[in-house]
């Protein structure tokens, strides 16, 4: 299970992933994110196959294969007045939807109603439809981490990296996040993020993030890390999709992109010796390794 024993990666290495969440939820998130990977430091993301601005991104995705790219499998649709429901018709997986055919709102929502059958429908017809778009993702994780929200959802995850040979994100903090007991549902063959930094509500009132995200770069440890960010733009599409939804709200989104685009940011990785890679780069490295 330990990361980089099975990478080939030195164990002395600070290695790190700055990965870009909700790719497709809106247009100013998409605009964000590109900006993100081609002029900031971020150098992954995943996109949300079921949201309206999926095409978009998928289109980018397509057109810009060297940027390492993942599915962000979702179940679960947070916003108050910004709704989306599964790629399914509603019909055949009608465990996963609310009265108005969107998904739930909460990990606690899903957890209650849904079903195991209807959960692995679901993310498989995802996956498939960002397989005939004709999108080649190196991995795949889960908006909220939803798929934590009981252990047979988390197990058909797993088994989708299997099925069609993609990382999957698993870390111990986010399953303890979402109530997962981690020493029940890891198994020795799952490949593991050995430390996942999101930003949090409280340094967010204070400061703004900003010293949160520096204080996270100088401590970064050896091993592999992964800072998960939702780059974003402050402006009245992102500020109506998060209404009322302080955390991770569009104030929120527009100080990731600030941070992580910055030139004094960029420093710090190397005032750090922190090496950046990608889920691409782990897999190379890999396939290698069983190959010699």
């Amino acid at each position: 299970m330990n990361s980089l024993q099975n990478s080939g990666f030195p164990e002395i290495a600070k290695l790190l992933i700055i990965h870009a969440d909700d790719a497709g939820l809106s247009h100013s998130e998409n605009m964000a994110t590109i900006k993100s990977l081609e002029k900031g430091i971020v150098n992954s993301y995943s996109i949300m196959v079921p949201c309206p601005w999926f095409y978009e991104m998928a289109i980018f995705a397509k057109n810009n294969p060297h940027f390492d790219n993942g599915i962000h499998l979702t179940l679960t649709c947070e916003w108050g007045n910004y709704k989306f429901g599964p790629v399914s018709p509603a019909s055949e997986v009608p465990s996963l939807v609310d009265e108005n055919g969107y998904f739930y709102k909460t990990r606690e929502e899903l957890r209650k109603n849904a079903s195991a059958e209807d959960v692995g429908k679901e993310l498989q017809a995802q996956l498939e439809k960002a397989f005939k778009f004709g999108l080649k993702p190196t991995h795949i994780d889960s908006h909220m981490y939803s798929v934590g929200a009981n252990p047979e959802f988390f197990k058909l995850y797993r088994d989708l990296g299997e099925k069609y040979n993609l990382h999957v994100l698993i870390n111990k903090q986010m399953m303890e996040m979402v109530g997962l007991n981690p020493a029940l549902n890891i198994e020795k063959t799952d490949f593991l993020i050995d430390k996942t930094y999101v930003g949090e509500i409280e340094p967010f009132d204070k400061d703004g993030l900003r010293d949160y995200y520096s204080g996270i770069l100088e401590n970064v440890t050896n091993g592999l890390n992964l800072i998960l960010i939702h780059p974003a733009f402050d402006d009245n599409e992102m500020k109506g999709v998060t209404m009322n939804h302080p955390n991770f709200g569009s104030e929120w989104r527009q100080t990731d992109y600030d941070f992580f685009t910055s030139q004094t940011t960029r420093l710090k990785l190397k005032e750090n010796n922190i090496r950046l890679v990608t889920w691409n780069n782990i897999q190379n490295m890999r396939n290698v390794m069983t190959t010699t």
